[in-house]
């Protein structure tokens, strides 16, 4: 299936500095909590993503990472889930998160 540019579009694909990750044992799938900093027009959001198998949590702040931010909000059990942490499935299935090789502002949109 094809799309026109102009439904690419309606993704708001952006980028964002991830602050804070926590531990998510309430999750049915291994996974963490996670606040991105997407600078000042969108500001910390918050989701949740199944990222243990290739990813210590001391190891994700810091870390830029690509999400949508235009999906409404999803109850994800005990959280809230604001935005969508993208990711390529390994050879496993495992999610290896979409991020960025070079330092870019945070909130700056996908072209």
């Amino acid at each position: 299936m094809t799309i026109g540019f102009d439904d690419f579009l309606k993704v708001d694909i952006r980028v964002g500095t991830i602050v804070d990750a926590q531990p998510f044992p309430e999750a049915r799938r291994p996974a963490c909590r996670l606040w991105v900093d997407f600078g000042a027009e969108l500001g910390i959001k918050k989701t949740s993503a199944q990222v243990t198998k290739h990813y210590e949590l001391d190891s994700l702040p810091g870390r830029q990472v690509a999400a949508v931010v235009n999906f409404p909000p999803k109850q994800i059990g005990p959280v809230m889930s604001e935005v969508l942490v993208l990711g390529f499935p390994d050879e496993d299935g495992e999610v290896v998160m979409v991020g960025v090789d070079r330092p870019v502002p945070n909130g700056g949109r996908l072209f």
